[in-house]
């Protein structure tokens, strides 16, 4: 006799599931490893949920009930709700600048008593179920400028207003969006531009501003020689050179130092500084003193300290780690935020190049199932969210390990799964296990 399964269970890619509880537990072994304190009774200060591993713990609770509520959900509930649901998204970071908690230089935090919330965070769910609802819609032209500028808007928005909250780190998480539209037809031009406006604000950092503007101009007058034939033929091909050439300009001359005096903190242009291995001398030296105190950060005379002890943490663990609660540099706190931003050391120095590969390993079996899943769907929606899930994930991975070896400045982007915070695992939980609930229905046409 044949026995029914569980409606919960029917299409479930149970590989994904499988691999989020891996990593999780990772997470809450990791953070146990850097805050564990010698001669703790183990099982006491898990039930206590007064340590960062026993509330992590509790998050991971939280969040299994949350993922076995969307699994029990009606796809079709996530695209008749979506724009509803980027509103509030929206609102929520909107109420932030009245009632916001200044924590560690940010103003991106809302607290209700014990709970701290990051609508920066959690909004990134509600942008990807709006720009996938977006996308799919019958009348939705995507070779249209005007599609392509409303899409565009769709996650720029909620960007612009993570800058206002002094969150320039998640601000930057939501342009990552951009891979899905181009996915769906965004032309290749407009990532070229974005990465080339990418090498141009590197260079205005590196470049003494008029030799750049010099080689801007060579660059220029180089294009409209090789081009002059053309230019006879095409006199707007002149126009153009000559706009690209004002623009860059402008860009290196006006819009990145406005940027870097006006809208960036202090200590957050300190940190890209030493990426790229400048010293950075601010106008008033001691804003960074007082915001870095203020951020509660350990102050040294050496500006990357933290990128720096990061470093030798991983180098430290060689080939296969000192095992766990036997690393030096993160046991006794050589490490700032070794918990959250710098997880990843932690890592690397208790299981060495080995544990850090593999769970290098796991990280891009999980974005390859994903971009799999995203292939096999039927629905323009379920495609587009799936891709937006990828994308996401892809950047917070790239950006967190870059900064913790000193190939990215440290901007506070989280490890998915990984790094402690409730709203961090509760986000990425929500938007991994409606992906997993849209795939179960993927012979389905949403809209």
């Amino acid at each position: 006799m044949n026995q029914r399964k569980p409606e919960i269970s029917k299409g479930i890619d149970w590989l994904l599931v499988w691999l989020y509880i891996i990593l999780v537990s990772i997470g809450i072994m990791s953070i146990f490893a850097a805050t564990y304190h010698e001669g703790d009774p183990v099982i006491q200060t898990f039930l206590s949920l007064k340590t960062d591993y026993s509330r992590q713990t509790l998050y991971f609770g939280i969040g299994g009930v949350l993922a076995v509520f969307i699994l029990l959900t009606d796809s079709k509930f996530f695209t008749a709700t979506a724009n509803l649901w980027y509103a509030f998204g929206i609102g929520l970071m909107l109420l932030v600048f009245p009632f916001h908690t200044d924590v560690k230089g940010t103003q991106s935090i809302i607290r209700f008593g014990g709970f701290q919330l990051q609508p920066a965070e959690l909004c990134k769910v509600f942008v990807n179920l709006a720009l996938a609802k977006y996308l799919s819609r019958v009348e939705t032209n995507f070779s249209d400028t005007r599609a392509q500028l409303i899409a565009a808007a769709i996650a720029v928005f909620p960007a612009l207003l993570s800058i206002l909250q002094h969150e320039t780190g998640l601000a930057l998480v939501y342009f990552s969006f951009f891979l899905v539209m181009f996915r769906e037809g965004l032309p290749a031009a407009i990532l070229i531009i974005g990465f080339s406006l990418a090498v141009l604000v590197v260079a205005t950092l590196v470049v003494d501003p008029n030799t750049l503007a010099i080689v801007l101009t060579i660059i220029a007058g180089a294009a409209i020689f090789i081009l002059r034939r053309q230019i006879k033929r095409k006199r707007r091909l002149l126009f153009m050179i000559a706009g690209i050439w004002f623009v860059c300009v402008g860009i290196q001359r006006f819009a990145v130092p406005y940027v870097f005096d006006k809208v960036l903190q202090p200590y957050q242009v300190k940190r890209i500084y030493d990426t790229i291995g400048k010293d950075y001398v601010p106008k008033n030296a001691s804003e960074i003193l007082e915001i870095e105190q203020k951020a509660g950060k350990k102050t040294k005379e050496d500006g990357d300290y933290n990128v720096k002890q990061s470093k030798i943490a991983i180098g430290s663990g060689g080939l296969v780690g000192k095992g766990l609660l036997k690393g030096t540099q993160t046991r006794y706190d050589f490490v700032p935020e070794q918990r959250t931003d710098f997880i990843f050391c932690t890592i690397g120095e208790g299981f060495g190049f080995l544990g850090s590969f593999a769970l290098l390993g796991i990280y891009f079996l999980l974005l390859m199932r994903i971009i799999s899943i995203a292939e096999r769907q039927r629905s323009v929606f379920s495609r587009c969210y799936a891709y937006g899930v990828a994308s996401v994930l892809f950047f917070h991975i790239t950006i967190n390990i870059c900064m913790t070896i000193g190939l990215a400045p440290v901007i506070g982007i989280p490890l998915p799964f990984i790094s402690y915070g409730g709203t961090a695992l509760l986000t990425f939980t929500i938007l991994l296990f409606i992906l997993i609930r849209l795939d179960a229905d993927r012979q389905m046409v949403l809209r």
